[in-house]
This record gives structure tokens, C-alpha cells and sequence, in this order.
């Protein structure tokens, strides 16, 4: 008989292709050798942090010695970095909030669980576009929340705006979504905002509640081609943003991130309070004291995002060689190909075959496609081509 709860023996099987080929990823490089394995299957940052979080490391190292240098903290995180964060995230949503509009987490993910804990109901239901973050679903459920993926248009991944109304029910609390979209990389315009934000108005009026909007935002340092993330704040005052600083500073590790709650959010007040009261119950406490000393000496730089640039030309342009149908990322680290045939899982197997790692869209509530990082470096991504071709050729035509 089974220690685990049925819901998690659940989200393990739905989660095994993946598991499976992280493990048999790993058997690859040991069979072959790490540098003939082609693994664009994680979204870990291989870019050294820059170099501000060094210095500050080796200051923190000089007055370590300090009574309560990493000792407690108010739950909503240190005073200087929350009003660091206020700063930044007033000029990104183009709307003045205070420190105490910030709650500092453990990064967005801890950051969505802690807002979900606070505002969730049994039944509530979470409206998000698909494709999406593979654990939004997961942190639905954590709170007795209903999931509700909604496809966006096929290859452009704009969003599907009737159908996202269409989605709307009295049960919505909360529309979620992911600009720069983690796995698309698609960009949602200020337009898309703006009609969906008229949707959101229009459904909260008729069924006497207020839908609230939670913007994840963790690659909006990350875009290309003069690519701008638009403002949700500036659109909705029901309107809250999550992001980390995993991806701009290379910290996945040190968990650090920001809930921010619109200044002018009727009942933001009491909302705030819930924050920091889950923030603290769901075990969290706050986020690591060491990663938000190097966020407040940090928070003004990113890393060098013209690598990032630089690989995506390299990987759209053997994707093109290979004949893949894709869309250019606008935003983030991923590209999202339609899998030749269709079959995204048939063709990650095809790609294993020629020792190269990516991710079946079925994971992202998209079947069909299939998600490569370029978290390695230029060179593995154009020695992947051969392979890639042979795959795509051995699927069958796009």
C-alpha cells in the first residue's frame, strides 16, 4: 500500500515523462559523455551572475560577524529591499506603489502559492492560457482551487480572447498568466491586455465579484527586437504582479522573487495582511535572507542578455535547416516548434535518438509542440544540428 497521498501519486504519473527524461538524460551523459548529449530540456540559467553579486557576497562575508546579520525578519522581507523593489516595479507598471505594497517571497513560485493560499476557495477556479508553466496546476489544486487552461492560437500563441471569456464563470477568482510566456516566448501586446482586462471588468460586474489578475513575470528583463512587456498594473486596478530573480541574475537557487499588490486594489490593505500572514504558515517564513541582501546590491544590472540574442538566431536558424514551423520567441529562453507529424511525444523520442534533450508540450497543456531551452552555450546548439535535422526527417514533414 502506498504512504502517499492519492492527489500526489497522481501529479507523479502525470509528471513522469518528464521524470523519465531527466533520468534518461542522465544515463545519455554517462554513456556518451556530457559534450555529445544536446540538453535543451531545463530552464536553468547557465550565465554566471553578474558581478555585483559577488561583491556583494564578499561584503556580506566581511560583516557576517554582525549581531543579526542573518537573523529575522519581518515576514513581508527587509525593509531596504522592499523599497528597492517599489522603486523598480513602479516604473515597470507605471504605477507608484510603497513598500508596503511588496511582499518579498521565495521567488514566483513560492509567490503564487502564498497569493493562492490567501484568496482561494474550494471550487475557485484559476483561468489561465495555455501553453503554461507546468506547475500552475499543481499550486491550483495545493488550495482546492480548479485549474482552467485555455488554448491560445496555435504557433503565434496570442491569446484566444473569446475563448478566454467563454472560460469565465461565477466560479473565476482569478486569471493567471505568463508574459513572457514560459514555454512560447510569446510577448502579450498592450491590445491583448486591454481587451482581456475589458473582459475581466465586464465578468465582474455581471456575476458581483471582483476577478482578480496575476501577471508572472520573471522574464520581462529578457526580450528581443525591441520587444516591451506591457504594464498590467497601469490597465486594472484588481491587478497584482509575481516575478523572481532566477533568470536575471542567475539565483535560481537562492529562491528569491516579489509579490506586488496595486496600490489602488480595493480591500489591498487586507490582502497585504493575507500575504504576509500565508507567506509565514505555508512555511516559507520570508525568503532567504542571503539572496535578498544580493537582490537590494544587485537590482540595478542583469546578465549579459546579448548571449541570450545570440542563441536564439543560432537555434531559429537550425530549426529553419531542420524545417521546423515555429514562431520567433519574443521574450524569455525557449522556442516552442510543432512537432513534425503532430505527435509531440513521438518526436522527443526521435530527438532522443540522436542524444538531444527537449521537453513534449503535452507537459505545458499543449500537445503537439515541443519545448527546447537555449540555456547552453552557442556551440552545443549548432552541433545539435545534424541530429536535429535526422529527427525532424525521421517524423515525418511538418
Amino acid at each position: 500500500m502506498s504512504v502517499l497521498n492519492p492527489q500526489v501519486a497522481d501529479y507523479l504519473e502525470k509528471a513522469s515523462w518528464i521524470r523519465r527524461m531527466f533520468e534518461a538524460g542522465s544515463e545519455l551523459k554517462q554513456k556518451y559523455g556530457p559534450e555529445n548529449v544536446f540538453d535543451f530540456s531545463l530552464g536553468n540559467p547557465d550565465l554566471p551572475p553578474p558581478p555585483e553579486v559577488g561583491q556583494a557576497l564578499e561584503e556580506l562575508g566581511r560583516n557576517a560577524d554582525r549581531p543579526y546579520a542573518l537573523g529575522y525578519m519581518p515576514n513581508a522581507g527587509l525593509p531596504g529591499v522592499r523599497k528597492a523593489l517599489a522603486g523598480v516595479v513602479s516604473k515597470e507598471q507605471q504605477v507608484k506603489l510603497a513598500d508596503e505594497n511588496i511582499v518579498v517571497t521565495c521567488g514566483a513560485a513560492g509567490g503564487i502559492n502564498v497569493f493562492f493560499r490567501a484568496v482561494l476557495r474550494p471550487g475557485d477556479e484559476v483561468v489561465c492560457p495555455a501553453p503554461f508553466f507546468v506547475e500552475y496546476s499543481f499550486y491550483t489544486q495545493n488550495f482546492q482551487g480548479t485549474f482552467v487552461p485555455v488554448p491560445s492560437k496555435p504557433v503565434s500563441f496570442e491569446m484566444d480572447l473569446q475563448a478566454m471569456r467563454s472560460a469565465i464563470t461565477p466560479d473565476t477568482r482569478v486569471i493567471l498568466i505568463n508574459s513572457p510566456n514560459n514555454p512560447s516566448g510569446q510577448v502579450y501586446s498592450i491590445e491583448e491586455l486591454q481587451e482581456l482586462v475589458d473582459i475581466i471588468q465586464e465578468k465582474s460586474s455581471e456575476y458581483g465579484h471582483p476577478i482578480m489578475l496575476i501577471s508572472d513575470e520573471p522574464y520581462r528583463f529578457l526580450t528581443y527586437d525591441d520587444t516591451v512587456v506591457p504594464p498590467v498594473m497601469a490597465l486594472y486596478p484588481y491587478s497584482l504582479v509575481v516575478s523572481s530573480y532566477s533568470k536575471s541574475l542567475s539565483m535560481a537557487g537562492e529562491r528569491v522573487g516579489y509579490l506586488a499588490v496595486h496600490p489602488e486594489m480595493p480591500g489591498g490593505d487586507e490582502l497585504l495582511q493575507g500575504l504576509n500572514l500565508t507567506n509565514r504558515i505555508l512555511g516559507f517564513v520570508n525568503a532567504p535572507v542571503i539572496g535578498q541582501i544580493l537582490l537590494q546590491k544587485a537590482l540595478h544590472v542583469t546578465v549579459d542578455t546579448e548571449i541570450y540574442a545570440s542563441r536564439r538566431r543560432a537555434m531559429a536558424e537550425i530549426m529553419d535547416k531542420a524545417g521546423l514551423e515555429f514562431s520567433l520567441p519574443r521574450g524569455g529562453f525557449y522556442f516552442f516548434p510543432k512537432a513534425p507529424g503532430g505527435d509531440d511525444q513521438k518526436f522527443v523520442r526521435e530527438l532522443f535518438e540522436e542524444n538531444i534533450l527537449a521537453v513534449p508540450g503535452s507537459g505545458f497543456g499543449y500537445p503537439g509542440f515541443v519545448r527546447f531551452s537555449f540555456c547552453v552555450s552557442e556551440e552545443v546548439i549548432r552541433r545539435a544540428e545534424p541530429g536535429l535535422v535526422r529527427a525532424v526527417a525521421g517524423s515525418g514533414t511538418p
